[in-house]
């Protein structure tokens, strides 16, 4: 007898293992593509202390896209500019970030509390018709053919079941069962330091005892990191020494001895104290079949500029529009390959750059910190130099980009503010999101009949974006910004019309209808 499709159709299109933050927007993600969804974690509740601390524009623009920014923003606040202290406490270089006008329209560096934030992202994820949310359920098992992936679940009450899915994402975590039981081994970047990290409610009249702005205290006795946490919250990463137990340190009478030279038990409530050791891992493989590996399953970095939960986030951004892509026949499977090749890069390259800026502040060697802190101030001509977080982290360079490569290709493409009849709104608010081919309407290309073709074969946007002070243009694809952002990412890039990806990534840029109409072949040739 032969199967109908109905009777080959899996319980879900996708199971989500692990249901952390970078599980929870990956959940939300499908949910809002209409993907059906099974998202699982082993732990009822969110954890109530926290872990990651900081978030950059780039996410808060895919919350916002999923409308779950709201949910969140009363936890966030802006990440103020580090200070890095030299081996004898002189200012040695600044972290800051961009300035305005943002490039995506947030301020570009954030900290944020992150029980109440999980918890916010668990609760929009549940409120998707197409997710499923089963807490207090883990995976004992799985296997996987072909067609799909057969997984073995039981609940925290002893409880079993199977059930099928097209894919499975993992994100469950640093010690991934997942990973472990593929058999994926991690690559090796080769940092290895024990920390110990304290969070702290510091009361209203301690305040003023700390330092304004983050910092980082390259000391050679020992380096500590200082992180401006939203309200009361402080963050001290220290440094463990040889032959501390990273164990007894935790207990609280180590910890206000550590932290004795800013702040008393009187000052604050010690909210937390763990030991770690910060890690720079890649996994080897990204996707085996039809299970990707996802968040710290996939990578671990020092935690030095913030970007530990940034990289999940990216990276199931970057993978659900192409499974969407996938399950629709949009594409072949192949698009998936990419996921891997886009972001095991692209997390090598920040991880080194994390790692060397992690060396900087854990040199231990008190010549060599002098030495260290002589060669900073020489690269800025004797002052202390300021450079950007935003600057540290780097574009795409490999996977579906065009090539040969231009300078903005990978880039992420920024988002102004435009001007519009019920006031100020962002750029995808207004325009919307997914494929978009975004035109500079000051000298924008004209569109040929073939590149009309390729935009509505490919389903993607046409955007017209023009200066406020320029004359108004009639049509329901222009639109006017308020700023500039735009027209100076143009003029930087000496380009006229830009491809964007659904993830915001710039697949390609043209100056002319005959160099676009070329890339939209392509890309329809690399999607379909």
């Amino acid at each position: 007898m032969t199967l109908s499709s109905e009777q080959h159709r899996s319980d879900f299109q996708v199971v989500v293992v692990g249901h952390g933050p970078s599980g929870a927007i990956a959940a939300s993600l499908l949910g809002d593509r209409n993907i059906r969804t099974l998202a699982i974690d082993r732990q009822r509740d969110v954890y109530d202390k926290p872990r990651a601390i900081a978030i950059d524009h780039e996410i808060l623009r895919l919350l916002d896209n999923l409308g779950a920014a709201e949910r969140v923003l009363p936890y966030i606040a802006p990440f103020p500019a580090s200070q890095h202290f030299g081996a004898k406490g002189q200012l040695i270089r600044r972290i800051d970030m961009v300035p305005e006008p943002y490039p995506l329209g947030y301020t570009p560096s954030m900290v944020f509390t992150q029980p109440p934030v999980e918890a916010a992202l668990r609760a929009h994820a549940a409120a998707y018709d197409s997710v499923d949310v089963e807490l207090g359920t883990e995976l004992i098992g799985f296997d996987q053919s072909p067609e799909r992936v057969s997984l073995q679940l039981r609940d925290d009450k002893g409880a079993t079941r199977s059930v099928t899915a097209d894919y499975m994402i993992a994100c469950d975590g640093a010690s991934s069962g997942t990973r472990q039981a593929l058999g994926i081994t991690f690559e090796d970047l080769v940092f290895d330091e024990p920390w110990l990290v304290v969070d702290l409610r510091v009361n209203d009249a301690a305040l003023g005892k700390l330092p304004e702005t983050a910092a980082q205290f390259c000391d050679p006795s020992r380096p500590t990191s200082f992180i401006v946490g939203p309200g009361n919250h402080r963050r001290f990463e220290i440094m463990l020494l040889p032959g501390e137990d990273p164990r007894e340190m935790e207990a609280p009478d180590q910890v206000w001895r550590l932290l004795s030279r800013w702040i008393k038990p009187d000052d604050a409530t010690l909210w937390r104290a763990a030991s770690y050791r910060f890690h720079a891992l890649v996994a080897e493989e990204w996707r085996r079949g039809r299970i990707f590996l996802a968040g710290d399953a996939a990578h671990q970095q020092p935690p030095f500029i913030g970007q530990g939960m940034c990289q999940g986030i990216r990276d199931v951004g970057n993978l659900v529009w192409k499974l969407d892509r996938v399950l629709k026949g949009q594409s072949g499977p192949t698009l998936l390959d990419t996921y891997g090749e886009e972001r095991s890069e692209h997390v090598r390259q920040l991880t080194t750059r994390i790692k060397a800026i992690g060396h900087v502040i854990c040199e231990r060697d008190p010549v060599a910190a002098e030495a260290r802190d002589i060669r900073i101030l020489a690269e800025g001509g004797g002052l202390p130099r300021t450079f950007t977080r935003q600057e540290i982290v780097p574009p795409l360079q490999k996977g579906l980009l065009a090539f040969p490569l231009h300078p903005a290709h990978g880039t992420l493409f920024p988002q102004p503010w435009i001007r519009t009849a019920e006031g100020r709104r962002l750029l995808d608010i207004t325009a919307g999101v997914g494929w978009r081919l975004v035109l500079d309407q000051r000298n924008a290309p004209d569109l040929t009949a073939d590149v009309r073709a390729h935009l509505t074969g490919l389903g993607m946007r046409l955007i017209r974006v023009r200066p406020a002070d320029a004359a108004d243009q009639a049509g329901h694809d222009a639109v006017a910004e308020e700023d500039g952002v735009l027209a100076a990412w143009f003029d930087r890039h000496g380009c006229r019309a830009a491809i964007v990806r659904p993830d915001h990534y710039v697949f390609g840029v043209a100056n002319d209808e005959r160099a676009l109409g070329k890339m939209l072949s392509e890309l329809a040739g690399r999607l379909q």
